[in-house]
């Protein structure tokens, strides 16, 4: 049987706002900056917390079917301002099909809550190292 250890790691780096630089335009009150989990005031949450998030993928992340490969696959990922997951990029694979997985995985996700800073609803990107070891 197929063993899948999977293990999250958060952004450390906090992302600043971007603001316009052509003062002649007003203002938007929309902000769509991607923060980092690191300095967010009200992190994203899956619902039920992360274990069942690591849950979720547990159960519906399938390893590829080579005996004896070992190594990791770090996606990123944004969860936006209604929860749902986009800007999703394989930053590392281990081959076989296991990046693109992963991707599938992510994008039929549950919606989260989404993250907010200041009062207002923000993006906020994750990374998301999977471990994969088949016997």
């Amino acid at each position: 049987m197929k063993k899948i250890i999977v293990y999250f790691l958060f952004l450390c780096a906090f992302q600043n706002a971007q603001s316009q630089t052509d003062s002649s335009k007003p203002q938007s009150s929309e902000d769509n900056s991607i923060y980092n989990s690191a300095g967010i005031e009200v992190k994203p949450e899956f619902k039920g917390g992360l274990s069942k998030f690591y849950t979720y993928i547990i159960k519906n992340y399938r390893s590829p079917d080579v005996p004896g490969l070992k190594g990791q696959v770090l996606v990123s990922f944004v969860i936006e301002k209604d929860g749902s997951i986009t800007d999703i990029k394989v930053l590392k694979d281990v081959g076989y099909g296991s990046g693109e997985e992963a991707i599938r995985v992510l994008k039929n996700c549950p919606k989260w809550t989404p993250a907010e800073q200041n009062g207002k609803t923000v993006r906020c990107q994750f990374m998301l190292p999977i471990a994969i070891q088949t016997p």
